[in-house]
């Protein structure tokens, strides 16, 4: 039997992968089969469990392997910031910006995911603390600059950003993208959180 070139084999799995993110997003986790992710990978069913070892790994997968892929992205972008707070605004932006420019896969990633309860319970989500750390990246620089309270409790801090920016991204995909525009409520979650975070001036 001649080998497969490997090539191929990763194309297969992005494909997976892709049509994972169509089905989860349009049918939702529970309700979505490994049949119809195969039909749509143009795939047969057995050869998803070549690559994952059922529905709630292939949507791990799916998730570390997107979040990798913002996390290397938005450390891209943060480095046209000319400070600390400029670099928070573009990490700001760019996280409420995905809500548009990828909407299936932010809707798995907000709303499916945590119907997984092999995520819930038995999974450490390794990129999203990696995600975590970008922000903790700036919010330290800011503290040593000056620029925020030296007081601010950088651990603290970092998940008051994220978990605005969730329940914002999490209510615009809920309500149909009717409430919290992206392109409004980052520059509204920014202004915020950055007076809230930044020293006062004598």
């Amino acid at each position: 039997m001649p080998k497969k070139d490997p090539s191929q084999l990763g194309d297969k799995r992005n494909r997976i992968l892709q049509a994972a993110i169509e089905v989860f997003s349009r049918k939702g986790f529970f309700n979505s089969k490994v049949s119809e992710i195969a039909r749509a990978s143009g795939v047969a069913d057995g050869t998803i469990y070549l690559y994952f070892k059922n529905k709630d790994d292939l949507l791990i997968s799916l998730f570390e392997e997107k979040m990798a892929e913002v996390v290397a992205d938005v450390k891209k972008r943060i480095q046209a910031g000319e400070n600390p707070l400029d670099r928070m605004r573009i990490f700001i932006e760019n996280h409420m910006g995905l809500l548009e420019c990828e909407a299936g896969l932010i809707e798995v990633l907000q709303v499916e995911l945590r119907q997984s309860s092999k995520f819930l319970k038995d999974y450490t989500p390794v990129k999203f603390f990696e995600y975590l750390d970008v922000l903790s990246g700036i919010l330290e620089e800011g503290k040593r600059e000056g620029v925020f309270r030296p007081d601010l409790n950088v651990n603290v801090a970092r998940r008051v950003v994220f978990g605005a920016m969730d329940e914002l991204s999490r209510t615009y995909i809920l309500s149909k993208r009717q409430k919290f525009h992206p392109s409004v409520t980052s520059a509204e979650v920014f202004q915020l959180l950055s007076e809230g975070f930044c020293a006062k001036r004598a």
